[in-house]
């Protein structure tokens, strides 16, 4: 699957999210599967998520952490690309 950073992600209906403390529990309530995330692929999950697109978020995250950009893009992609396979995101085409 090739993930575009101009896409957006969402979650789908009856996806829903807890976080407890810094670390977050995700669940889809139609499969029932659940993911849980440390503390920073909750941060992932919430720029992810509220912003309306990759791009940004990357952008972002780049500039609150520490990390190298390729290792940062690798580790988006990958969360990305778990989470729409478990059906807990979807990506939607750039406006």
């Amino acid at each position: 699957m090739t993930v575009s950073f101009a896409s957006r992600v969402t979650t789908p209906d009856g996806v829903l999210m807890r976080q407890i403390d810094n670390e977050a529990v995700i669940l889809n309530l139609n499969s029932e599967i659940y993911f849980g995330l440390s503390a920073v692929g909750t941060r992932m999950w919430t720029m992810l998520t509220s912003q309306p697109a990759i791009q940004i978020a990357f952008d972002k995250l780049l500039d609150e952490y520490d990390v190298d950009p390729d290792r940062l893009r690798q580790d988006m992609l990958s969360l990305i690309t778990e989470l729409e396979q478990h059906g807990l995101v979807k990506l939607e085409d750039p406006i």
